[in-house]
């Protein structure tokens, strides 16, 4: 058993370093954002200093991953993934399906009646319809979307997106891609 966390210890620093290296951050940016100093960061990557809730739950933070993540705890044998929704700013309940800070985001939003308000953000968008009927607001042009249908969309292009039934919701899967990131297809039909 001690052998097991040992090892489950001795792979803290590395994770750390693969976050802090996946988000493109340098030891004295993660400094800044955690108030650790650089010296303590680069002793926790390379194993030199033991990893306590005090260090790792700052650099939780900063990255955006649960300590679970940070620490690969072991599977506890329930399989279940609890999720936690949160009241969107603009509006509706989001759900997050994955934890993958500076990556591919996958959202569940319920959306209740709204007005319309245009944003544009970096990134790239793509919406499913799981329920419901959206009104899509892409620039000037308005798109409505049945279950099922999809809209892929740059969002530096001033949009929004809410229930087309002025006193109706609707679900929709929302993938999310920072700086230009888009889902890419791995396996395409062949027409035979």
């Amino acid at each position: 058993m001690e052998a097991d966390v040992a090892a489950i210890i001795d792979a803290i620093g590395p994770r750390l370093r693969a976050l802090r290296t996946a988000r493109r951050l340098t030891l004295a940016a993660v400094s800044e954002r955690t108030g650790l100093s650089v010296s303590a960061l680069s002793r926790l990557e390379t194993g030199r200093r033991q990893p306590t809730l005090d260090l790792l739950i700052p650099l939780a933070e900063a990255y955006r991953a649960s300590l679970d993540r940070i620490v690969g705890a072991p599977a506890t044998g329930d399989p279940r993934t609890h999720l936690e929704p949160y009241r969107h700013p603009s509006g509706g309940l989001a759900v997050p399906l994955t934890r993958y800070p500076g990556r591919i985001q996958v959202f569940k939003h319920v959306l209740g009646p709204r007005e319309p308000r245009l944003v544009s953000h970096e990134g790239h968008a793509w919406l499913y319809v799981l329920a419901g009927t959206l009104r899509l607001l892409l620039g000037d042009d308005e798109h409505v979307l049945a279950p099922g249908e999809t809209a892929e969309f740059d969002p530096m292009t001033p949009h929004w997106f809410g229930p087309a039934d002025a006193d109706g919701a609707v679900e929709v899967l929302h993938l999310f891609g920072p700086r230009g990131d888009a889902a890419v297809p791995r396996v395409k039909q062949q027409a035979g």
